[in-house]
């Protein structure tokens, strides 16, 4: 998500240096904004730009600014004339949001393809899974007792709270910060889970060391590309994408966005934006959005702008917030590099102990955090159209892998993974933040009517976490332009909605 720098535009300059930090937005009451910008459309921003006409109706203009392709991290790449996703993969069944998208765009849940995994610590297949599911329930509690029952217990118990902000957001409440969010679902808990390494709390929680080693941490190398010392609460949504009742989109999850963008009729921009700055319009306050296009540069003023883009210097941003009293150009904290290497070849499975490729039974291996291991996983994947008699190609078959590594793969190490290929391609993703258990949330409100979406990353990484995000974001900004103050930050809100009901 690189940008590049935009000269100022100097006849403003003089209006942006007088502009401080109005605690309201003003505005003709009752009078609804007449133009609104999101900048990304990644599925946050899709998912914002539909949530934003839900609430302020069809007479707002959306407009949706988009350098790259649609979909941002959800993307695909074509392999022997199929194509396949090199970015977000997978939906948890209780990704409502998601769902309820999918329902409404007319889209059609991918079929499964069943296939077995195992975790290899570079010598030797240290777990593996059967055809056998009380064999493989004998052989967790065998090698590690009773903590994955505690680990189970203890996911479920999460995701029940966060469960309840569909119910929040459904009676129309929102919330200001990612911090209130989070505090409205588990309280002080949530919250520092945000500050405290995963270790920790599974060990605190009686999880035995062994299991995080071999079951837990090759968990966070495939999902995030990181080890067991992310934040908690990070952890917890990264083991909920680990459980087996996960789904995908027919065609692609990308297709989500470009549907939500149509239904929402917004007005997609190919065009990046380089800099943003406040305008005073009598005793309003609108943004100005500087862009450049293929064919050249131009501007536009808005009453409202999401920014639902990553805003940190690693990842290339470069967009200028130009006449802010109080600077925030660039976040703090960076993004995680992963890289996913497409190949279309035969695995080496000797590699992995099975000199013969008909005797490999497994689609997909994760690692421990191994030294000496270059890659966080190898996985058969199947094409975004899956037709009835598609079946998953044999180890001893050219197939087609999803290599996920910490650096792009040099030719001795894909003469490692394979016997040999007939196609390679890279993808480098800035995929997620850099996860640290001292980092503060980044805010979601940069000024009046000015909003940052990708601030929700920070506290757990997936296309549900965005699509919460932006249903927030669109009620946030619902409320504050109609000062609806009573509708944003409430406490209790589990009794206020049973007193409602």
């Amino acid at each position: 998500m690189r940008r590049f720098r935009f000269s100022i535009f100097v006849p403003l300059l003089a209006a942006w240096s007088i502009v401080g930090e109005p605690e309201t937005p003003t505005h003709v009451d009752g009078a609804p904004p007449s133009r609104i910008a999101v900048v990304g459309a990644g599925i946050g921003g899709s998912a914002t730009a539909h949530f934003l006409r839900q609430h302020f109706g069809p007479e707002v203009q959306v407009d949706v600014y988009e350098k790259g392709e649609v979909g941002g991290r959800l993307a695909t790449v074509t392999v022997n004339h199929n194509d396949y996703e090199s970015g977000g993969s997978i939906i948890h069944s209780l990704n409502l949001h998601m769902q309820e998208f999918v329902k409404q765009l007319g889209l059609k849940y991918r079929r499964n393809v069943a296939g077995k995994t195992a975790v290899f610590n570079g010598e030797e297949m240290i777990l593996e899974e059967t055809d056998w599911y009380l064999l493989d329930l004998f052989r967790l509690w065998w090698r590690y007792g009773i903590s994955f029952i505690r680990l189970q217990m203890w996911v479920e118990e999460i995701m029940e709270k966060f469960m309840r902000i569909y119910k929040y957001q459904a009676h129309g409440y929102a919330f200001s910060s990612v911090e209130e969010l989070l505090d409205s679902l588990g309280g002080s808990g949530f919250i520092n889970m945000t500050r405290r390494p995963l270790s920790d709390s599974l060990l605190e929680l009686g999880v035995s060391q062994r299991f995080i080693d071999e079951v837990i941490a090759p968990i966070m190398r495939v999902n995030y590309g990181q080890n067991v010392s992310i934040p908690a609460f990070v952890g917890a949504v990264s083991l909920a994408g680990a459980q087996s009742n996960l789904w995908a989109v027919e065609g692609g999850n990308k297709m989500v966005c470009s549907g939500l963008l149509k239904m929402a009729n917004a007005n997609l921009l190919q065009a990046q934006v380089i800099s943003i700055s406040p305008v005073p319009s009598g005793d309003a306050l609108e943004y100005q959005l500087n862009f450049t296009t293929a064919t050249g540069t131009g501007s536009e003023l808005y009453n409202i702008v999401v920014l639902a883009t990553p805003l940190q210097a690693s990842i290339g941003s470069e967009l200028q917030f130009q006449g802010f009293t109080t600077p925030f150009d660039q976040l703090p904290g960076s993004y995680h590099s992963t890289v996913a290497t497409i190949v279309h070849g035969y695995l080496n499975t000797s590699f992995f102990g099975f000199p013969d490729p008909r005797l490999f039974p497994f689609a997909s291996v994760l690692t421990t955090d191994t030294p000496s291991l270059f890659f966080n996983s190898v996985a058969s994947v199947c094409p975004v159209n899956i037709s009835t008699g598609f079946r998953r190609k044999q180890p001893q078959e050219a197939g087609v892998y999803k290599v996920f590594s910490p650096q792009t793969l040099d030719k001795p190490e894909l003469k490692t993974l394979f016997r040999s290929y007939y196609s390679v391609q890279v993808t480098e993703w800035q995929a997620y933040p850099h996860y640290g258990s001292n980092q503060r949330l980044p805010p979601v409100e940069l000024h009046p009517n000015l909003y940052y979406l990708n601030g929700i990353e920070w506290a757990g990484s997936a296309m549900e976490m965005s699509s919460v995000a932006a249903k927030n974001i669109a009620l946030l900004a619902y409320h504050r332009w109609n000062r609806q103050t009573e509708m944003v930050d409430q406490k209790d809100l589990m009794h206020r909605i049973k007193t409602e009901l």
